[in-house]
């Protein structure tokens, strides 16, 4: 409390004290804090936490798994707010401007090889915009064994990372909520395939097969209109509730981008992440690995033939010029707008693929097919792992590189490559764009000069075994996943885009010709925290919030059992070490409680020990 107050004053105050004592009720917190500062007690602060998700309309679980989260920390004595934010603007704030206290929503990365984790968690990208380390988490030993897991391999690595999840699992950059079972209503007959697809990613659409009452059985031709309609088998019609993809298709676009799955139909990458965590060859025709010193590098042959969209040939120096971009949006201008770059210039990458394109320093085109990629610090295995982005065409995106521009005024590192909304995107994939009507529709046509026209299936990844059976794919934007299964029941779309809620099911299940179709996302709900910000700096107040979050009563009541809990982001994968395997309980912070209701004296211990204190059930911390 500072120095000892003379003698008058401590009487005064304790007069004042007793006779409030004995006569006066302090009915709020308030008033405490009112009587503090008038008896020249130090002052205190009501520990407070705002915690921003996404509407309903947007997500069918973030809200709710935010409202719950927030009462159990109300219940521990803090003051929070829930904030639905839409979309885009939420991405910005959290991802861009790094604005929150708290969050809800879904981590999209895939991290069946563990290296998933180096971008998302290592302090070097805490203050970079994107999916990496939005938490501005910063814990040496945890980037020591990040860089560690780049470089070993057998059991030298499966221990560093085991050392990453322990670590993470104690310090709570996040507290993971549960991986969601994906649920989706398909329309039965007209395409085949649709179980045990994984439709997170590209591949799950292209592996479709013509169904029974397919384009063969009705005789259906290639049409040459973009206007889908009812049982046209040329046409994939799918229906989703983000209206995202219809007004920006730039790969690169953090706040645009929460998965990759309809850009990634446009644009081609060298090869594709396999189940096993391994990658394949794609638009590469071969690749061969060899030590340059210390570090891999990797000779890559393209396919022969291949083309973007508008008819100009696919490169190598497209390669090159995407994995320079990646690296740096400017492409080594200068803010003051010359070409040639400067000691005290700094690259500014692109915010997505970053822990993809942080493994490669530079790409060379040696001949039109050919080019020869220089990674970092790594092994060959972690190294693939940069080859899964989507190439750009160097005629088109050279030229972003320049500095955005709005209303002529530039902004300086910021380059048009970041903020293009791309709309027409001129790619390499299985389908073209056609047309948009944003905020309502997308149009993509088959492109058939693809290389899966004459592509063997021996020499694709996955299930797919070349162009799907439909040339167009038609997308619709509707407000809400019961909608949206709506038009499957109806037979106005084949399929639910994007996953809806556990509380559709029984619609689905009453649905003539209507399959439900469950699989598990390797992407899951996380309350993260910005540890940028006081209180959430601190290690052990984070780790007590983590005791407030019973993922069993959410899996039960949000996810109405259609979703599983963990301890780790790479639940699921042989990585994860016997002492992070959730049993009963998460074996880290367990919940403060049981069957959702907290054991408020447990969580106001853990909080004292933290070094808070409460002030009439408020936790406070002293000025």
């Amino acid at each position: 409390m500072g120095d000892r107050p003379d003698a008058p004053s401590s009487n005064r105050r304790r007069r004042l004290l007793g006779s409030l004592a004995a006569g006066a009720t302090l009915g709020t917190a308030g008033c405490m804090r009112r009587l503090r500062a008038a008896t020249g007690w130090e002052s205190v602060t009501p520990v407070s936490v705002g915690i921003k998700t996404l509407p309903a309309d947007a997500d069918p679980y973030a809200l709710r798994v935010a409202q719950s989260v927030a009462g159990w920390f109300r219940a521990a004595g803090l003051e929070v707010s829930v904030t639905p934010v839409a979309p885009e603007e939420l991405y910005r704030q959290v991802l861009i401007r790094n604005d929150f206290d708290a969050f809800v929503g879904r981590i999209p990365a895939r991290l069946r090889d563990g290296d998933g984790l180096y971008p998302l968690l290592h302090s070097r990208f805490g203050s970079e915009p994107g999916w990496q380390n939005p938490f501005g988490y910063a814990n040496l030993d945890v980037d020591d064994r990040l860089v560690e897991q780049r470089t070993a391999t057998g059991e030298a690595r499966i221990e560093a990372l085991a050392a990453v999840q322990r670590s993470v699992a104690r310090t709570q950059p996040f507290s993971l909520v549960a991986f969601p079972d994906e649920i989706r209503a398909v329309r039965d007959g007209r395409f085949d395939g649709w179980h045990g697809s994984d439709f997170e990613s590209p591949l799950g659409y292209l592996s479709l097969g013509e169904g029974s009452r397919g384009a063969a059985s009705e005789g259906a031709t290639a049409t040459t209109t973009a206007t889908a309609t009812p049982g046209d088998a040329a046409t994939l019609r799918t229906v989703i509730t983000d209206r995202r993809p219809t007004e920006n298709l730039n790969p690169l676009a953090a706040e645009f981008r929460w998965t990759g799955v309809l850009t990634g139909l446009l644009y081609d990458p060298l090869g594709y992440e396999t189940d096993s965590g391994g990658v394949e060859p794609w638009l590469a025709d071969t690749w061969e690995f060899e030590t340059e010193g210390d570090r891999p590098r990797a000779r890559v042959r393209l396919r022969d033939g291949l083309t973007w969209h508008d008819g100009e040939p696919l490169t190598a120096a497209d390669v090159a010029l995407t994995y320079a971009l990646l690296s740096d949006v400017t492409l080594g201008r200068t803010t003051g707008g010359t070409d040639t770059a400067t000691e005290d210039d700094a690259a500014v990458a692109a915010p997505r693929f970053r822990g993809r394109s942080s493994l490669v320093a530079d790409a060379e085109a040696l001949d039109s097919r050919t080019v020869e990629i220089r990674f970092t610090d790594c092994t060959a295995a972690v190294a693939a792992r940069a080859l899964t982005v989507p190439v750009l065409p160097e005629h088109v995106w050279r030229d972003r590189a320049s500095p955005a521009s709005v209303g002529g005024v530039d902004f300086g590192a910021t380059s048009e490559a970041l903020v293009t909304n791309n709309v027409p995107p001129v790619g390499s994939g299985p389908f073209a764009f056609e047309r948009n009507v944003p905020g309502d529709r997308l149009v993509f046509e088959r492109f058939d000069d693809h290389f899966l026209a004459d592509a063997s299936p021996a020499d694709l990844p996955g299930d797919v075994d070349g162009l799907p059976p439909y040339e167009r794919l038609d997308v619709t934007v509707v407000g809400t996943d019961e909608t949206a299964v709506s038009m499957v029941a109806s037979g106005d779309a084949d399929v639910t885009g994007t996953a809806v809620s556990a509380g559709t099911i029984p619609r689905i299940g009453r649905s003539e010709g209507v399959d439900l179709v469950v699989g598990r996302s390797p992407s899951p709900y996380v309350v993260g925290y910005n540890a940028r910000r006081p209180p959430l700096t601190n290690p052990r107040f984070r780790n007590t919030l983590g005791h407030l979050v019973d993922q069993r009563a959410l899996v039960d009541d949000v996810f109405d059992g259609y979703g599983w809990p963990a301890a780790t982001l790479l639940d699921g994968t042989d990585l994860v070490p016997a002492d992070l395997r959730f049993e009963d309980e998460h074996p880290v912070t367990p919940f403060f409680g049981s069957e959702g209701t907290v054991d408020v004296d447990a969580a106001r211990a853990a909080f004292r020990e933290a070094g808070y204190e409460y002030d009439d059930g408020t936790l406070v911390e002293r000025d």
